[in-house]
């Protein structure tokens, strides 16, 4: 039966409560299931869920959904401003008075709704974490807040390093230096690790392991935090993890984000989506072009925003099984396999209506092709899904903590390790890429974005090579590195927030 469908496209800003051009766009398709699309989750129909522990941890974990998998917080600046996720304006759409181009281009300001966000979801995280140990808790109980809160706090070091250490609720306290804030999320992580379960994590909670795992990439990046590089300690801390026994690298590289990726083995550290029960990751609605919803009989049209960047798209042998568990590219069907069509394309795309994800993006702006640029399909989407999905967003995992190791080794050693060789050639062949036969800085960096993609470590992953101002698709090269830091939000330096904190904070430099 032919049906046209006619929808409203609710843009990704609408939920991060921002306004952007609201179009009426005609779908047509077929509406049927003969043909599976070419996409990892589809297949999955059933919703994947787990209670997690009735421990009264909740409120302070439940904070993780907020901000960690969709196209604001934590995740919007750690990926966007990348050179490997873009938001282009298509004319009106996406234009937000040049949000995102300023965004590509590190013209960050304290104004910008995403970095209040990441901001605004620590803290909270942080303010439950506080009231929580301010009650009865056991010694358990308390080590797990305390890793959590030290998360939390990761999370602002990383992104605006100056910021206040407070841990009783509603008591002011000084604004500590970057450093400072490294050495405190240290000192809780050691701190907690004694009294954390030694076993398998339970669902949706920390084990020290997960401290562990949080204390490598701490000491990854100390140079970046401190000044003072500290690559032993973050190869013995990875080693923690590998030696424990307890994570290996999981024989499919795309079930570690599917739908049903509930306790996979590489997990240490997740934020337990649901769609039901646990909101808040929003993948297909953030990154498909709207006519893809016949695709996958999305409930609701998605909103056309993020894609790849030709170049990164291009990093991926063919041979690379992550190139096609992680993009979504070239000509798109409905269900049934008949090409699905975009009415209101723009006259110069040489592909006119029928949806073609070309990696090849003709501009930033003002007049991107609405259907360019290969869209992400890593956390893959099932069939008749609503806006929220089931994948668990993995915060702390296996893959990442072998990269980690080897390239603490390669820093420490030299680049011709032979031990960090071998932990990258792991990475590659699980992925069935050829493995290298030398690795270099270069080499690594890009393997890392390769096997870390849209899993909001690239920002950090390139100020830590130096590359974070050098100049990429659409992108100048940058005079300054004070981009290295976010501003802070300028709501945070003018009031109180909810939390009845008083901030009175100093600006980071540069803004």
């Amino acid at each position: 039966m032919k049906n046209i469908i006619k929808y409203t496209m609710i843009t990704a800003l609408a939920v991060a409560g921002t306004s952007c051009t609201n179009l009426d766009e005609e779908l047509k398709g077929t509406l049927t299931e003969s043909i599976t699309p070419s996409n990892p989750g589809v297949g999955i129909k059933n919703n994947v869920n787990k209670a997690q522990p009735n421990d009264g941890l909740q409120g302070a974990f439940s904070v993780l959904l907020n901000g960690t998998a969709t196209n604001g917080g934590f995740f919007a600046i750690q990926e966007g401003g990348t050179d490997e996720a873009v938001i282009t304006q298509k004319g009106g759409d996406w234009f937000d008075g040049g949000l995102y181009i300023r965004m590509h281009h590190h013209e960050y300001s304290p104004q910008t709704w995403s970095i209040n966000g990441a901001w605004t979801d620590a803290n909270n995280g942080i303010f439950q974490c506080n009231t929580l140990l301010a009650g009865t808790v056991t010694a358990a109980q308390r080590a797990q807040l305390r890793t959590l809160r030290a998360y939390y706090f990761w999370r602002l070091l990383d992104a605006f390093g100056n910021v206040k250490l407070y841990t009783v609720p509603k008591v002011d306290v000084p604004q500590s230096t970057r450093p400072q804030v490294y050495a405190f999320v240290e000192s809780e992580l050691l701190a907690a690790i004694p009294d954390l379960p030694s076993g398998k994590q339970e669902y949706g909670r920390l084990n020290k392991w997960g401290a562990y795992a949080l204390l490598a990439r701490l000491y990854l990046n100390a140079q970046v935090y401190t000044g003072t590089p500290q690559w032993q300690k973050a190869i013995d801390a990875a080693d923690q993890v590998i030696n424990s026994g307890i994570y290996d690298l999981s024989p499919s590289y795309s079930a570690v984000f599917a739908p049903d990726n509930v306790e996979n083995i590489e997990h240490i550290f997740v934020a337990p989506f649901d769609e039901s029960t646990g909101q808040g990751a929003t993948w297909a609605q953030m990154t498909l072009h709207y006519p893809s919803q016949l695709t996958f009989k999305l409930q609701e049209q998605p909103w056309n925003g993020f894609s790849t960047l030709e170049d990164f798209y291009n990093s991926y042998d063919d041979n690379d099984k992550r190139k096609a568990a992680n993009f979504i590219a070239g000509p798109q069907t409905d269900v049934s396999g008949n090409p699905i069509l975009d009415l209101a394309y723009d006259k110069g795309d040489p592909d006119g209506a029928p949806i073609n994800y070309t990696p090849k993006i003709n501009m930033l702006a003002p007049n991107a092709s609405r259907q360019a640029g290969a869209r992400f399909g890593k956390f893959s989407f099932k069939l008749g899904q609503g806006n929220n999905m089931d994948n668990d967003f993995p915060l702390l995992r296996y893959g990442e903590v072998l990269l980690n190791k080897a390239e603490a080794l390669a820093r420490l050693n030299g680049f011709g390790d032979g031990t960090a060789l071998t932990i990258v050639n792991q990475i590659r062949t699980r992925a069935g890429a050829t493995p290298f036969g030398t690795l270099t800085e270069g080499q690594l960096l890009a393997e890392r974005g390769r096997e870390l993609f849209v899993e909001a470590l690239r920002r950090t992953d390139l100020i830590r090579f130096g590359a974070y101002q050098k100049a990429w698709w659409e992108k100048p090269s940058e005079g300054s590195t004070h981009t290295n830091l976010f501003p802070i939000p300028i709501e945070q330096m003018q009031l109180n927030n909810s939390t009845g904190v008083v901030y009175n904070l100093t600006q980071n430099p540069g803004y």
